[in-house]
């Protein structure tokens, strides 16, 4: 959708959303793509690595299968379908086919333990999940407290009490006329978290691909380019791999990379770079870290024709050190859940400045204002906001009216985040206004945490904040008071960290946790979590000098 041009001002000026009357995200990622039966989609390299090919008419195929099995089990227009896979060929498939067949899918994170997937499931009323045996358990465990959960179908066998999903793909027909769906019919939500109260579900409509496409391409140096192949590690459960790697890649018929890894290896990383020849990757800041720890990097003949991450500043060493190790700048960019990828640099047509989200994507209207709606001048440090009407944005927080007016200002949808643009119109992130915990490339509400720890038959008090941390920026620090006649010990806080993991989610969970006599409190009882915050700072401050 962006025109090249030679400099920031006349990309800018070229550029026009070209929204049809009509679209699904199905039909214009996959289908119109299937016509030549060869077109490659997607490169899977499973954990043993053996490697997988498939193409767009095997999507087409599969997705029409899967419409028609879901049809059959009474699943239609507006029904949520939660999706608990991680990257590989069964996923798509089920998103595929829950568009066509006009539904919402619910990408669920495999790394959510049974609280987190219960909340989720029973907040948008699932009325299926597609899963894999590994996580399936989870499911079996809260199904009772499920009651719109009807159906479980598994992809990779058979189990007692959930279908075989590709059996019975086998079996449906491959032929499906997917439902007119406009720009504007919902097609996902994806859950978020924030300061205050359980995860939000930030309800998305179809044209959010659209939405996505100049924010791709601009900080993958005018993306899509003969040859083109993309990756991420990021999980396609979070916008960062759904809505900024497969999508949009597919929207453009460019193949993507897909591979399961148990946890990121940053060697792994660059051999599989090297070995599938991958031209593009969203790398977030901590893989980008943890890469950086490797030796002779040119060893692997890592050779990508872009890089694009984001979710914390680059610095200048870390920007030094991606050209260095792989040949390109690396270009960072912004955005959140509810209005992704408004912000980026190009390194094709301005000089990066380390440390800066960049400028406002073509497209796209960002300014900094304060509470009120007022907007800033350069210079000043307020929130970042974006205006509608915008197709990246969210369409609204699922069965959430409150909370959704509360994110707006008029037509001005405030992220929370705070910056301050220079003379020269680059936006440069100065923090957030609110509690949420950036850790990795996750974004960790430390309500959620709370929750779960206040379930330990310990605990009598909880707050979550964060503490920094070399590689994952921030990590989740618990502070406890623990109930009565209860003695803090190192046993008892590896034990509840080992409860958070498991029933809530696996990046989630405190690494440090602190045992307290009480905690800071206002006068009507709620948790001063700045205050626990101050403490950290200054205790860091005290070690150093």
């Amino acid at each position: 959708m962006l025109i090249p041009a030679k400099d920031y001002d006349a990309l800018r000026a070229r550029f026009r959303w070209d929204i049809p009357p009509d679209y699904n995200i199905a039909t214009f990622c996959c289908d119109r793509h299937a016509g030549d039966p060869d077109k490659l989609a997607l490169i899977y390299e499973d954990e043993v690595g053996a490697v997988s090919r498939f193409t767009f008419r095997h999507f087409l195929e599969r997705a029409n299968r899967c419409a028609n099995v879901l049809a059959d089990l009474g699943i239609g227009r507006g029904d949520r379908i939660g999706v608990l896979l991680s990257q590989g060929p069964d996923l798509p498939v089920a998103h595929l086919g829950i568009y066509k067949l006009g539904g919402i899918a619910l990408p669920l994170f495999t790394l959510f333990g049974p609280d987190g997937l219960q909340y989720r499931l029973e907040n948008s009323e699932a009325k299926a999940v597609v899963t894999d045996v590994a996580n399936l358990p989870k499911l079996l465990e809260i199904r009772t407290k499920l009651p719109a959960l009807k159906t479980i179908l598994v992809t990779d066998g058979s189990a007692e009490d959930a279908a075989d999903f590709n059996a019975l793909l086998d079996r449906a027909s491959d032929r499906f006329d997917a439902l007119a769906t406009g720009p504007e019919d919902p097609a996902l939500i994806m859950y978020t978290s924030g300061t205050t109260g359980p995860p939000k579900g930030t309800l998305h409509a179809h044209r959010v691909v659209l939405g996505h496409l100049p924010g791709v391409e601009m900080p993958h140096e005018f993306f899509p380019q003969p040859g083109d192949l993309f990756w991420t590690p990021a999980d396609w459960a979070w916008a960062g791999g759904l809505l900024d790697v497969l999508w949009p890649s597919w929207h453009h018929g460019i193949p993507v990379l897909a591979h399961r890894a148990r946890r990121f290896d940053p060697e792994a990383a660059f051999a599989l770079m090297a070995r599938h020849g991958v031209r593009n990757a969203f790398l977030p800041p901590t893989a980008l870290k943890l890469m950086r720890g490797v030796s002779d990097p040119a060893r692997f003949g890592a050779r990508p024709r872009s890089i694009g991450s984001g979710g914390e500043p680059l610095g200048a060493e870390l920007l030094d050190w991606g050209r260095e190790a792989f040949g390109v700048t690396i270009n960072e960019f912004y955005g959140q859940t509810e209005a992704n990828l408004v912000l980026s640099n190009c390194a094709a047509i301005m000089a990066p400045r380390p440390g800066s989200m960049g400028r406002p994507v073509p497209g796209h209207e960002v300014a900094v204002m304060d509470e009120m709606g007022n907007i800033l001048p350069h210079g000043e440090t307020g929130i970042v906001a974006v205006k509608r009407p915008d197709p990246v944005m969210f369409l609204e927080y699922w069965r959430n009216p409150e909370a959704t007016e509360k994110k707006f200002v008029g037509d001005w949808c405030l992220t929370g985040d705070l910056a301050r643009i220079d003379e020269d119109g680059f936006f440069w992130f100065m923090g957030r206004e609110d509690d949420v915990i950036t850790s990795g490339a996750y974004r960790i509400g430390p309500t959620e945490i709370e929750d779960c720890l206040l379930k330990h038959p310990a605990v009598a008090l909880a707050a979550a904040i964060s503490v920094p941390d070399p590689q994952r920026t921030e990590i989740v620090k618990a502070v406890l008071v623990l109930k009565d006649g209860v003695v803090p010990n190192d046993a008892l806080a590896e034990e509840i960290r080992g409860f958070v993991k498991t029933r809530l989610a696996a990046h989630e969970y405190p690494r440090e946790i602190e045992f307290a006599e009480s905690l800071p409190l206002t006068a009507t009882g709620k948790i001063m979590r700045r205050v626990l915050r101050q403490q950290e700072i200054e205790k860091i401050r005290g070690t150093s000098s």
